[in-house]
């Protein structure tokens, strides 16, 4: 047995080594993702400022949240900054923790009560029903197949999918960091390491 394990490890000795070349290309990709769905979300938040606010506040049809004036164009900058600087690379963990906390708040507070599901499930049969029936209404009224020309009529159930899974993309951007060799953060870490106190320690320069 332990023959057949030391084979499984030099096995995957031989497949790691090469590989830990390529640990920065995971979160450039989580970085790329993320940052022009932040930036959408920050800009339009910023572009109609009032009516932010009023949605922050209101405590009908809003999130009914305190100090609405404050933390509205915290969060739109928040996301519209924290964008620029995941694309770049730059303060990638500093900037994720915020981000995170801002995703968990959206699930919390907007999404939560409509469960899981970003996008309502087509099999269930009353969702089934109420888009064959609005099919059915577009055919004889609207031009449907213009209307579905780059994708098909779903209903939109606006869960907590989306939000914990931006959530959990920053999260581990906040263990990793911005990346080996694919991020400022690591150039800067490589220009100005830290001192021998901090490298007697074992502490890890690339991507703070």
């Amino acid at each position: 047995m332990q023959r057949l394990a030391n084979r499984y490890y030099r096995f995957r000795d031989t497949i790691a080594g090469p590989l830990r070349l390529l640990d920065g290309l995971p979160p450039l990709a989580l970085r790329l993702y993320l940052a022009p769905i932040l930036w959408m979300a920050g800009t339009q938040k910023l572009a109609a400022m009032d009516s932010t606010i009023e949605w922050f506040g209101n405590g009908d049809w809003g999130l009914g949240l305190p100090w609405p004036a404050l933390l509205a164009p915290l969060a739109a900058w928040t996301e519209a900054i924290g964008a620029l600087l995941l694309l770049l690379g730059l303060a990638t963990r500093w900037i994720a923790l915020p981000l995170c906390f801002i995703m968990i708040c959206a699930a919390l507070t907007v999404h939560w009560d409509n469960g899981w599901a970003a996008v309502a499930d087509s099999g269930d049969p009353a969702i089934a029903q109420r888009l064959g029936v609005a099919r059915e209404l577009l055919v004889e009224h609207g031009n449907y197949p213009w209307l579905t020309e780059h994708g098909p009529l779903v209903i939109l159930n606006n869960g907590i999918e989306f939000a914990v899974t931006y959530a959990l993309m920053l999260l581990a951007l906040l263990v990793t960091g911005g990346g080996r060799f694919t991020s400022i953060d690591d150039t800067l870490a490589r220009l100005y390491p830290r001192g021998r106190r901090a490298a007697a320690r074992g502490w890890r320069s690339p991507g703070d």
